[in-house]
């Protein structure tokens, strides 16, 4: 079950390509998108069905989701320069981090931490916040917390607790 709802939100971020953004169409799907990501862990768990498989196939559903987003939106908004530079920056931590983690625990990690969910819900609602609220405003709070986020994540990598 739960991997059935995590295929849905790979086909709902595919159907995505095909309507307009900031369109009703584009909404519904984006917003059931987002809560299949949160209800698929939930039902794997409650279910005892969690799997390596269905880790790396929600993995391979946010990537999806966010490629389709970036497609979708990047081409219609006007985002300042200073905000590509701070993307830039947490990519590089997020990077590094992603090194360390290879170098001290010899394999990949993936930190789960309350920052960083709190980081991607924050990500989930930019694109329904656009409408109301200039992106120069929003992206400065999504991206403090993506900061902070990675810092913390980094740490925690380097220090051994996932």
């Amino acid at each position: 079950m739960a991997n059935t709802i995590t295929v849905f939100r790979i086909a709902a971020g595919i159907v995505l390509l095909f309507c307009p953004v900031f369109s009703p169409a584009f909404y519904v799907l984006y917003i059931a998108a987002g809560l299949s990501d949160m209800l698929d862990g939930f039902v794997a768990r409650k279910t005892n069905t969690v799997s390596r498989f269905g880790a790396r196939l929600d993995t391979i559903a946010d990537f999806v989701l966010v490629v389709v987003c970036l497609i979708k939106l990047l081409p219609v908004l006007r985002i300042p320069a200073w905000l590509y530079g701070w993307i830039g920056i947490i990519a590089l931590i997020k990077a590094v981090n992603i090194v360390s983690g290879f170098a001290v625990q010899k394999k990949f990690v993936a930190v789960h931490s309350v920052m960083n969910k709190t980081t991607g819900a924050l990500l989930f609602l930019l694109p329904l916040t656009i409408p109301v609220l200039p992106l120069k405003y929003s992206a400065i709070v999504v991206c403090a917390a993506a900061t902070f986020a990675a810092i913390q994540e980094g740490h925690f990598i380097r220090t051994g607790r996932e």
